[in-house]
């Protein structure tokens, strides 16, 4: 008998905070897979940033088993999915190992920029879309106006939108046999040669990298010798199981099966997501399809406060890295800051997070560099140099041309904020695509943005322009000539790498003009004149002076000759100029985070 027809895998995708991970909390109370001594709110989200932000940081996968009334046994394996565009290749790995979703839609909030990325990207999978409205218990909810939204979206009937509220459990026993009569059953080669695809991996301080698998063909068990399709790397199974919150060891996983295999892999890097396992001694003739490294979009110095915590820094990236393979780090010099590491992450938020777990797990003080993108400089001489860091850009004599890095975005918003955003756009170099009304009061805009445009607090302005209304989703498009420069900023004629940016020509003016404003306001003032600068090359853009703090050296003269208060103003001065010629500016930590306070 086939196992697989008892198996339902699949996913749920929602925006931000539209209940997906309350609504996988009734699931496991439902199949009782978790007790209600065990129970709290999210309890798919564990780590304290995810409660914290109401986001999913980390995928989830979890098997959940569900005794159909006078039926058999049916195992749903739930394969959750991050919640935020940083995260985008771990949805599509999370998605290709289902065969089916729930689309899940906010009643009072309608269909959002993330809802239709990750429906495409479902869509694209030719999974089965299963719409569920939730918060139906909301007064503000607009049933008939989701509804339609809905249907407009992905073309389904108003019979097959499922109404619910996750919180209170109402409607949610039709959801699990919508799951079960709507969504397939895994099809795959039950005996044919083993292929597995890493949708998720975690590192175990007593049993290594943890890969968390869909076997798609084949079978797998302790004792058999796997192979990475990736790395070539080969491995002896100890253990395989099923995720039910806990790992519960199985003596093998099947075609169809979701669960865990742990065999000794040392570091997660091995595991790589999106990868396929197959067996050593008898390989499949292909991988699975859709594997691509994780590449890092912004990158940013990270350097300890105290420079004696360089070390306890080192070991707490090395750390983080065993738990997040798309964390990417290497030594960094700086005059200004010292000793520190440049850090490559997926996006803002993920950049975020590593930080405050630095700050929270490892109590490390950080001061942290202007974010970056990764540029291509094409050379006079034909050399094509990638740069992901100020300090390495080469001078401007010896550039053809620079490639700057551009997303696909998609905003969506009330009709009434249109023209700020398009102005909003338009300020951070947008190119205009179309625009797609989604209902009398909600537009979808669509726009090609460089992503240096959107690293710094895009997001931030879209929010407050459109007071929250505004949803943003986006994906990396390609690269494109641009007009780039290096902004550097001198203090008293001396270069601070720590602060300098590239940016686009048309901007450098009056983006250094705002930053030595920025400066001046922050560099406290000393016995002798601080000037501050920002140049392009050898030319000088902008300029501030702190003025000194001035002793008032003559007030002991009462009158008398003026020649006796010209020689001790005289006398002060020569101190001074001898004083600014040792001195040495000390720039207080705040400065360093002023370029992301400049306005662009």
């Amino acid at each position: 008998m086939n196992q697989a027809q008892y198996i339902r895998n699949f996913s749920i995708i929602a925006h931000i905070d539209h209940g997906k991970s309350t609504l996988a909390d009734r699931l496991l109370e439902m199949t009782q897979t978790i007790s209600d001594r065990q129970m709290v709110s999210q309890v798919l989200d564990n780590m304290d940033l995810e409660r914290e932000k109401g986001i999913t940081i980390k995928s989830h996968a979890v098997s959940m088993v569900y005794k159909k009334p006078g039926g058999k046994n049916y195992i749903l394996n739930l394969i959750d999915t991050p919640g935020h565009v940083d995260f985008s290749y771990e949805v599509s790995r999370s998605l290709a190992a289902c065969e089916g979703v729930l689309l899940i839609v906010d009643a009072s909030q309608g269909v959002e920029a993330q809802t239709v990325s990750n429906l495409y990207q479902a869509l694209e999978y030719d999974l089965v879309i299963v719409p569920v409205i939730n918060k139906i218990d909301l007064p503000s909810a607009q049933m008939e106006e989701v509804k339609r939204q809905i249907i407009e979206l992905i073309g389904c009937s108003e019979e097959d939108i499922l109404t619910v509220s996750a919180k209170t459990g109402l409607g949610m026993s039709e959801v699990i046999d919508v799951i079960i009569d709507r969504i397939p059953p895994p099809a795959g080669n039950a005996t044919g040669p083993l292929r597995a695809l890493i949708f998720d991996s975690y590192f175990d301080s007593y049993r290594g990298a943890v890969a968390l698998v869909r076997v798609v063909d084949g079978k797998v068990k302790p004792g058999d010798r796997i192979k990475f399709f990736s790395s070539g790397r080969t491995f002896e199974v100890q253990e395989t199981g099923l995720l039910r919150i806990q790992k519960i060891p199985r003596p093998s996983l099947g075609a169809g099966s979701v669960g865990y295999i742990i065999a000794g892999v040392k570091e997660v890097r091995d595991t790589k997501v999106g990868d396929t396992i197959t067996l050593a001694d008898k390989p499949a003739g292909q991988p699975l399809p859709g594997y691509r490294e994780a590449k890092s979009m912004v990158f940013s110095g990270l350097f300890p406060a105290d420079s004696d915590n360089y070390i306890e820094l080192k070991s707490s990236l090395e750390k983080l890295q065993l738990n997040d393979a798309a964390l990417r780090y290497e030594p960094e010099t700086s005059v200004a800051l010292g000793f520190g590491f440049r850090c490559g992450f997926l996006g803002m938020l993920h950049m975020e997070i590593i930080q405050e777990r630095l700050e929270r797990e490892y109590g490390i003080d950080l001061v942290t560099t202007v974010p970056n993108v990764e540029y291509k400089v094409f050379t006079r001489s034909g050399e094509v140099i990638t740069v992901d860091n100020p300090a390495q850009f080469v001078s401007a004599g010896e550039i053809e041309h620079v490639d700057e890095p551009y997303i696909d975005a998609q905003i969506i918003t009330p009709t009434e904020y249109i023209g700020a955003i398009m102005k909003l756009a338009m300020d951070r170099r947008g190119i205009y695509m179309n625009t797609t009304y989604l209902d009398a009061n909600r537009v979808d805009l669509h726009y090609h943005f460089p992503l240096a445009e959107i690293v710094f607090d895009f997001y931030d302005k879209l929010k407050s322009i459109s007071r929250g209304y505004a949803s943003f989703d986006y994906n990396f498009l390609d690269f494109r000539p641009g007009k780039l420069v290096k902004l550097d900023v001198l203090v008293n004629g001396e270069p601070v790498d720590a602060l300098s940016s590239i940016v686009h020509k048309e901007k450098a003016h009056a983006w250094g003009r705002r930053l030595c404003e920025k400066l001046r306001q922050l560099i406290p003032r000393q016995l002798y004149e601080v000037i501050i600068q920002a140049g392009i090359g050898s030319k000088i853009i902008a300029r501030e002076t702190v003025k000194r703090l001035r002793k008032n050296v003559t007030a002991k003269c009462y009158g008398g000759d003026i020649t006796r208060k010209r020689k001790l103003l005289e006398k002060q001065k020569e101190g001074k100029r001898r004083m600014k010629q040792v001195g040495r500016v000390e720039i207080p930590q705040e400065a360093f985070l002023a370029v992301l306070q400049v306005e662009s």
